[in-house]
C-alpha cells in the first residue's frame, strides 16, 4: 500500500471515529447518575455516552424518550437521542428506581 493511500486511510478512520463521539456523558456510580441533570440544545439530534462503574448492570430507562437500555456493570453504552423540543425529558435506572433518578433539559 503506498504512502498516500495510507494517510487517506488513516485519515478516514480519525473522522469516522470522531464522527461517532459523544455529545455528552453521565455517569452510573453508587446507583446514581452524575450529572443528575443535562441540559442540551432544543431540536438538534445528539447521543450520550452512560458509563456504568458500578458492578451490577444497570437499565437506563426514559419513557419521555423512549428509550432503554441495559449497561453491564463496568461497561458503557452509547444512546442516540433525535431532536428534542424544548421541555424535561426524565430518564432513571430501572433496576435502582429510587436512587438512579436523572432528566434532560432541552432549551
Amino acid at each position: 500500500m503506498s504512502l498516500t493511500r495510507l494517510v487517506l486511510l488513516s485519515s478516514l478512520v480519525m473522522m469516522s471515529s470522531a464522527a461517532y463521539a459523544a455529545d455528552y456523558t453521565i455517569t452510573i456510580k453508587d446507583h446514581k447518575f452524575t450529572p443528575a441533570e443535562l441540559e442540551v440544545p432544543a431540536d438538534k439530534a445528539f447521543s450520550i455516552l452512560v458509563k456504568n462503574e458500578d458492578a451490577s448492570p444497570e437499565e437506563f430507562e426514559s419513557h419521555d424518550l423512549k428509550r432503554e437500555k441495559i449497561i453491564k456493570g463496568n461497561s458503557e453504552a452509547t444512546i442516540k437521542i433525535g431532536a428534542l423540543k424544548p421541555g424535561t425529558y426524565k430518564f432513571f435506572g430501572e433496576f435502582h428506581e429510587k436512587t438512579a433518578q436523572g432528566k434532560i433539559v432541552a432549551k
